[in-house]
């Protein structure tokens, strides 16, 4: 059973099973990475001032935190970071942001997770007089950025194997590259004491799973590693109070309560306010004070989850009008918009209506309250290169978007409200080219079925040695048949059950997130999809079925 768990992964080799840091990817191999390293040893040598500019999500805050704690270890005495306010500035170093620095300008600027298409605003701080290095991970344009230096796995030509490094993991890799620069400089001496880069690892982990990259070989040793670490209680204040008010025990951490617990905690703060208090949270070494920035994440969070729930009834309202109107034929691919709707949650609400709809979806928010210009976040599906659809309908409407970037999965957009129409017909008729005319179909891939003897904690165990799991290299979802013998409801809006296999005896433990007895149907036997979970619970650890869909039988 984990011979074919691998190999529906097209993991087949052993030696990929060895996630140590010795398999890492080398550095080297990344473009650029060498003169970026001397500029960042020359200003750290001249105690030059170093402004770190990051993006205002979980992979941004974890980048600029990793990039300013490790500056300011090897010796750098002047280091500041700035976060663009999406809604003062929007994404990026752009022109508006540096335009603030221009009375007293750093003399280098490092960007963290963004910054490839930033052309304009790289310019102008070139323009003021400062180097500029570019660290990112998006695809970049026709045209690079006029910067000192960049890295980038995802550059043109870069023989770097990981192209789905995150922008925190490019973050470390110029890290370890700095060191050794300074090792070899002989700037280590004197007192000073060279930082063990691994000790920083947990922050390359959040900021990895949080940003949803896939877990290739290389990103699952960066997770391993940085889970290990959380485990042993060897994270930063921060993080760890975000794993608490998230009612994670760091003991029995997976990648999962990263992406679920730690990372909309942090993104919040960026969704609804300002990322500094997030990365205050992940720089600060005084636990009493990471709680308490931990929650008021906690607060920003759960405001946001009640927007974001207004936002999604609304959005499923628009889809039931489009259904009723088309008899059950949707279109390819959905837009949709509400003036009343948050730029900073538009993204979660495309998300969740392209899971409903199995289709891609853009939603659109106005770029502030009574703007005519719209913000937008597109989410595709497996299949969809989402990024590649906006460049095409760039290439046939080169004036219709204002400006768009982003990922296979995800990206962004914004456009002037009239517009919208148009840009609908326009993303229809792209999406349905790339799909060629065949339009996109749900499927839930599972490992099959279990028997009821790997119905165990010994098996569960050995399934969770094997990850982390994460994107393209997902969880193991199994099926099967099973007996209801008992159902109550717990915390209000979840179903825990005991089941028993129909091919066994022993019964085991279940649960059903956001379930409720009424969606039985009164059966009391089921073919469910499920994951095999270790449960923790006051010591003792037992195996348990996750519930991911009810089929019945």
């Amino acid at each position: 059973m984990l011979r074919r768990v691998l190999s529906h992964r097209n993991l087949t080799d052993a030696d990929a099973l060895d996630l140590g840091l010795a398999n890492m990817a080398p550095p080297g191999t990344l473009t650029g990475i060498e003169a970026a390293a001397d500029l960042l040893a020359e200003a750290i040598q001249a105690d030059c001032h170093i402004l770190v500019v990051g993006d205002f999500d979980a992979d941004g805050a974890t980048g600029t935190a990793l990039a300013v704690r490790l500056l300011r270890a090897f010796g750098a005495t002047q280091v500041t970071y700035r976060v663009p306010n999406r809604f003062e500035f929007g994404y990026g170093l752009t022109p508006g942001l540096v335009e603030t620095l221009a009375d007293d300008p750093p003399d280098l600027l490092m960007t963290v997770d963004s910054g490839i298409a930033c052309l304009a605003g790289v310019a102008r701080a070139r323009e003021l007089g400062c180097e500029v290095l570019v660290t990112d991970h998006h695809l970049p344009g026709a045209e690079l950025p006029p910067a000192s230096a960049i890295v980038n796995p995802n550059l043109p030509s870069d023989p770097f194997p990981s192209k789905a490094l995150a922008g925190v993991g490019v973050v470390f890799y110029l890290m370890a590259v700095l060191r050794a620069r300074l090792q070899a400089a002989g700037w280590f001496q004197a007192g000073r004491q060279a930082p063990r880069l691994a000790d920083y690892l947990d922050l390359v982990a959040l900021g990895t799973v949080a940003d949803v990259v896939p877990l290739d070989h290389n990103n699952r040793v960066l997770v391993r590693q940085g889970l290990e670490r959380i485990r042993a209680g060897r994270a930063c204040p921060g993080l760890l109070a975000l794993l608490r008010v998230g009612k994670r025990d760091y003991r029995h951490l997976v990648a999962a309560d990263l992406g679920f617990a730690v990372g909309p905690r942090l993104n919040a703060a960026g969704r609804l306010e300002d990322m500094s208090v997030g990365i205050r949270c992940l720089l600060t070494d005084d636990h009493e004070e990471a709680l308490a920035l931990a929650e008021q994440l906690d607060q920003l969070n759960a405001q946001r989850k009640a927007m974001q729930n207004t936002m999604q009834t609304e959005a499923a309202e628009q889809v039931d009008k489009l259904v009723a109107a088309l008899g059950d034929h949707l279109p390819f691919s959905l837009c949709l918009h509400d003036d009343t709707w948050h730029q900073g949650i538009v993204g979660l609400v495309a998300a969740r209506i392209k899971e409903a709809t199995y289709r891609p979806v853009v939603a659109f928010a106005p770029e502030s309250p009574g703007a005519t210009r719209l913000k937008g976040s597109a989410r595709s599906v497996p299949g969809l290169h989402i990024r590649d659809v906006l460049a095409h309908v760039h290439a046939h409407a080169p004036d219709l978007m204002n400006a768009f970037g982003g990922h296979a999965m995800a990206a962004g957009l914004t456009l002037e409200q009239s517009r919208l129409e148009e840009f609908r017909a326009a993303l229809e008729q792209s999406v349905q080219h790339f799909l060629a005319g065949q339009a996109p179909r749900a499927e839930v891939l599972t490992d099959g079925e279990l028997t009821a003897s790997e119905l165990n904690l010994e098996f569960a165990a050995q399934l969770a040695a094997l990850g982390p799991w994460g994107q393209q290299f997902p969880e193991p979802l199994f099926e099967g048949a099973f007996e209801v013998l008992e159902q109550r409801v717990v915390g209000g809006a979840h179903l825990k059950m005991s089941l028993r296999p129909l091919d066994g005896h022993e019964p085991i433990d279940a649960i059903a997130f956001g379930r409720l007895p009424e969606d039985l149907g009164g059966q009391r036997q089921l073919r469910i999809l499920y994951r095999l979970d270790l449960n923790h619970f006051r010591g003792v650890a037992r195996a348990q079925l996750l519930v991911e869909h009810l089929l019945r039988s």
